[in-house]
């Protein structure tokens, strides 16, 4: 697989994955990969935990199930991410960003329309709708063979300064690096973002993994092998999904900008 191959083909992983060990030669080369990302005077900002040991697993899958449980519940996911939900793929071809609300799991389908009211959030709650998807998460979490923890040095994770943009965007294109290469590798990867969302969660996390207080925990993914149906096929980038707009680009040639927005096209990026 050639680097654009790898680019094209990345996604996020929604659902199982299996529960082989992932090897550590491919531990080895995920690392390698994230520490050959660019930084600001090569200070190489970031950290890594792997996470093998079952019991830390499944007390991470606990937490975020719970969390999701809760940030459903009351309803502030909702609230705080209702500009990204798109209601039909017309509206979808139409913003070319944001997530197609009947991609989101099946118990959430029969709310589309009332998601973002009183009623609908009451329903919810009264059909246990949160406590569903906390439970699938938990089980998500909790079958995944590797977890890992992403920190940040606070010499140079320090809020407010210019340095801690620096490290923040180091971090990122070192994650980048790891994202390409699990594709590479027939895994799959997912952000387990629900313990940031509810006060008081993260901090467990922290304390589970005995974060030392010279570095900042700034994000847990679940990473492992792919089942074979779920791993993406090669894309013909020459086909119409090339040609569909998504994004649009203002370019500027020796200070003069181009008419008009040019468009650049990319298929859906989660």
């Amino acid at each position: 697989m050639d680097l654009l191959d790898a680019i094209r083909r990345r996604r996020t992983t929604n659902g199982p994955l299996l529960p082989d060990p992932v090897s550590e030669e491919h531990q080895r080369l995920l690392m390698e990969v994230a520490s050959r990302a660019p930084s600001q005077l090569n200070s190489q900002p970031w950290r890594f935990v792997l996470v093998e040991r079952r019991e830390t697993i499944d007390a991470i899958a606990d937490i975020s199930g719970a969390s999701m449980t809760e940030a459903m519940g009351n309803g502030t996911f909702f609230e705080r991410y209702k500009p990204y939900f798109r209601f039909s793929r017309a509206e979808m071809e139409r913003r070319r960003d944001g997530m197609l609300f009947d991609r989101l799991p099946a118990p959430l389908r029969p709310f589309t329309g009332q998601v973002f009211t009183s009623r609908g959030q009451k329903l919810m709650n009264a059909m246990r709708v949160p406590q569903t998807l906390g439970a699938e998460n938990r089980r998500l979490v909790a079958g995944s063979p590797l977890l890992l923890a992403v920190l940040l040095d606070r010499s140079e994770y320090r809020p407010g300064e210019l340095s801690s943009f620096y490290s923040v965007f180091s971090m990122g294109a070192a994650m980048e690096n790891v994202w390409l290469t699990t594709t590479e590798l027939g895994m799959g990867i997912q952000f387990v973002s629900f313990p940031m969302e509810v006060p008081g969660q993260w901090a467990r996390i922290e304390a589970l993994l005995h974060v030392p207080a010279d570095l900042e925990l700034m994000a847990v993914y679940r990473l492992g092998y792919l089942p074979e149906q779920d791993r993406r096929p090669a894309i013909d980038w020459t086909s119409a999904e090339r040609k569909r707009p998504s994004q649009y680009v203002f370019r500027e040639t020796c200070g003069t900008p181009q008419q008009g927005w040019d468009d650049v096209a990319a298929p859906d990026r989660r």
